[in-house]
């Protein structure tokens, strides 16, 4: 799948969705694991719905499910505690259309635990596909945008 560059990173995308969560005495916090779960559904659906990446970033496979590398290397530190919200956020950067997503995903989505959007990815075909073939393997675009296409109907 050839594709124009992205103008957002995985990491503008996670700061949007650490901007809208809460703190650990709410219990509407997001951890690490549910942040790389929240930026995958946004990417995944961003293809569906505009056929083209939200971001560059490469997602893998991984045991508990979709994974950006470097996005978990920024926020390993803090295993599965809360990762505070940003201090500031530069709204300018997002299209109405991305902030749109990006709100819709976050209510509909961010409700749930880093474990029920584990076994949720674990249900689907990008993750099961890529995982089968190896532990790492890329979750790649062409395969997102047809699973998540299938989703919206």
């Amino acid at each position: 799948m050839t594709t124009k560059k992205s103008t957002l990173t995985c990491f503008d995308v996670a700061n949007y969705f650490l901007s809208l969560s809460g703190d650990e005495s709410s219990g509407d916090y997001i951890s690490n694991m549910k942040l790389q779960k929240l930026v995958y559904y946004a990417q995944g659906l961003h293809l569906a719905m505009y056929d083209k990446p939200l971001f560059d970033d490469v997602i893998e496979a991984w045991t508990y499910g979709p994974v950006i590398h470097a996005l978990y290397n920024n926020y390993k530190g803090n295993g599965d505690k809360a990762i505070p919200k940003p201090d500031s956020i530069n709204l300018s950067i997002y299209s109405t259309e991305v902030r749109s997503l990006l709100d819709d995903i976050y209510v509909s989505l961010g409700q749930f635990s880093a474990w029920k959007l584990a076994t949720m990815t674990h249900e689907e075909s990008p993750w099961v596909n890529a995982y089968r073939q190896s532990p790492g393997t890329t979750i790649t675009q062409l395969e997102m945008k047809n699973f998540f296409k299938s989703y919206l109907k």
